[in-house]
């Protein structure tokens, strides 16, 4: 992947969830993990992928005279690599890809077009996807948005190197952090990796003189990471490295599905779970507030 330009597969703007204010949220490319939760399945590989909308498709088989694609079972389907050509042909849109490459520039022009947003406590959050996947390109876009005089915020998993996120946090303003499973064998179980390099990134981050950019999140998955073991565990953990600590509690979200129509090769595996009640999501709080968190933060 070049360094010189970021593979981005969304820009989402006037986003009032990923920080202070209203803020631009670019989304990078590629995630080491594999959340069975996963969100956004367009973010996971870090190449682009050709994606088939099927409530777009009028059955008119003008793609099937591309290379890399042929017509079967009522649908194309193609390699990763569809033709640019294919792409232009389609009259209803029903095939494109799904990330597009930006270099510093390019992607600072699409920034700007929110600037006047930012004079009133908003700015720019980089997420993904995993962020630090795409690392050179994120630092650059980091001290590009700080010269402009924006406000900048991450959201990550921080599985990374604990020396990159070093080289980081001093362009960063707001530092969201996921702790999704405290269990190192659960942690692996449900996200395919094990839990060691974000603990001892959160040790660092909450001991450090950035700790009060940092808020922690744990996203609470029903019979996953929503028990009250997981979040008491995770709850101690960060009140003994930092007593001001702010955790916030993510109820789970289904609305991921449909993306997953998109992608032949993943599979969302929680079709019939269901968000926790609001009386459930005040329990944890409950638990996350006798392990000593003060500073409580629920969506």
């Amino acid at each position: 992947m070049p360094t010189s330009k970021g593979l981005v597969f969304d820009i989402k703007r006037f986003a009032v969830h990923d920080g202070d204010g209203l803020r631009t949220t670019v989304f990078l490319k590629g995630c080491s993990l594999r959340c069975l939760w996963c969100q956004n399945p367009e973010g996971l590989k870090s190449q682009k992928q050709g994606v088939y909308f099927k409530k777009k498709c009028i059955h008119c088989k003008i793609c099937s005279q591309f290379d890399n694609i042929r017509y079967e079972k009522g649908r194309p389907w193609f390699m990763d690599d569809l033709p640019d050509e294919a792409i232009e042909a389609c009259p209803s849109g029903a095939i494109m890809y799904d990330a597009k490459w930006y270099d510093v520039d390019q992607l600072m022009e699409q920034i700007k077009k929110d600037e006047v947003f930012f004079r009133y406590g908003g700015g720019v959050t980089f997420s993904g996807g995993e962020p630090f996947l795409q690392f050179e390109f994120l630092k650059k876009m980091l001290i590009a948005c700080k010269k402009a005089g924006y406000h900048t915020a991450i959201e990550s998993s921080f599985y990374t190197n604990l020396e990159q996120v070093k080289e980081i946090v001093p362009y960063l303003d707001r530092i969201y952090c996921d702790m999704k499973v405290f269990d190192e064998k659960k942690h692996e179980q449900y996200t395919g990796v094990s839990n060691e390099k974000i603990k001892q990134n959160i040790v660092y981050l909450l001991q450090s003189e950035h700790k009060e950019k940092v808020i922690v999140r744990t996203p609470l998955i029903p019979n996953l990471t929503g028990t009250k073991r997981n979040v008491e565990q995770i709850a101690k953990f960060l009140f003994g490295l930092y007593e001001d600590v702010r955790y916030e509690l993510l109820n789970y979200n289904p609305l991921a599905l449909s993306k997953y129509a998109m992608y032949d090769e993943f599979e969302y595996l929680l079709k019939e779970t269901k968000p926790f009640t609001k009386e459930e999501m005040q329990q944890f709080r409950q638990i996350a507030n006798k392990a000593g968190i003060k500073n409580i933060v629920m969506e």
